[in-house]
């Protein structure tokens, strides 16, 4: 499948983060990680800084160990603080502002899609491409993929006797603007999701998590009043089937570390990389 400049840009930057993970230790300079991505060191370093809003320097700050921890300890224990719903700006507004989840009713989660028509497209993102897919209701699966014939098969899968239609909708074009951080006027977004009810909390959970911040497994349990589920919790968001839009990369592991991600550990730490770039709004331009 053909792929655009983008999603190009992406792997680009993925490969270099991955090789600056493998070999933290050895410190690679700048001219290392533009070598192992076959580029100049002045392209790589525009390139970098063009995706991810800052520079190299400046991005692996925000994806150290230590700093995911600071993370923690700063926001943890202001779930419920009441000036986090109010006052936010653009860059870190809450989901569950502009996003709202209905489940499907037990005959549809019965009949497995049965009667339902999915419409899906496909959409590029900063993080490789999406499979988009809704119903007349609203957005029901947003995944990333690697193969078009693969994504198709997953989706399927979770929806065994729904019919697929080719068909880009607003929906999806709405939903798609989550990954503009300047643009303070998204609509509102219904997602029309397949879960049980504990699934449906656990993820409506996900949405009050603002860009920018972390939260463990525990501090989900805790917030539905379920504090001894962090597993089943931890399983829940496992299966979450919309990808960024509800945040579940935003979760990590109290000891910091990110820990997995059902669309690949390292989209997940680059997710977390990117957001805090961007809402700190960096115009650091310094090289590694």
């Amino acid at each position: 499948m053909e792929k655009t400049q983008q999603e190009l840009n992406y792997e680009r930057i993925a490969s270099a983060i991955t090789y600056l993970q493998d070999n933290f230790q050895k410190k690679p300079s700048l001219d290392e990680l533009a070598e192992h991505v076959h580029l100049s060191p002045f392209h790589f370093h525009r390139l970098f800084t063009e995706w991810a809003g800052t520079s190299p320097k400046k991005f692996l700050q925000f994806l150290q160990l230590e700093y995911a921890k600071k993370l923690l300890r700063e926001k943890e224990y202001n779930l419920f603080d009441t000036h986090v719903l109010t006052g936010v700006s653009s860059t870190s507004r809450l989901h569950d502002l502009f996003v709202h989840i209905e489940g499907m009713s037990p005959a549809e989660f019965k009949q497995a899609g049965e009667g339902l028509t999915l419409s899906y497209s496909y959409q590029s993102s900063p993080f490789g491409q999406c499979l988009l897919a809704s119903t007349d209701k609203g957005l029901c699966y947003m995944a990333f993929i690697k193969d078009k014939e693969q994504g198709i098969a997953d989706l399927q899968k979770r929806f065994k006797q729904a019919q697929l239609k080719e068909e880009l909708t607003p929906i999806h074009t709405e939903a798609m603007r989550i990954f503009d951080q300047e643009d303070g006027s998204l609509a509102n977004i219904k997602l029309h999701l397949k879960g049980t009810a504990f699934q449906l909390k656990v993820w409506q959970a996900l949405l009050q998590i603002p860009t920018g911040e972390v939260r463990t497994y525990q501090a989900i349990a805790e917030q539905i009043d379920k504090p001894t589920a962090s597993r089943a919790v931890g399983t829940a968001i496992g299966q979450n089937p919309i990808a960024f839009l509800i945040p579940c990369h935003r979760v990590i592991q109290r000891s910091g570390h990110t820990g997995g991600y059902h669309w690949e550990p390292i989209r997940k730490t680059l997710m977390l990389g990117w957001e805090q770039a961007h809402t700190t709004n960096s115009n650091d331009h310094e090289t590694i």
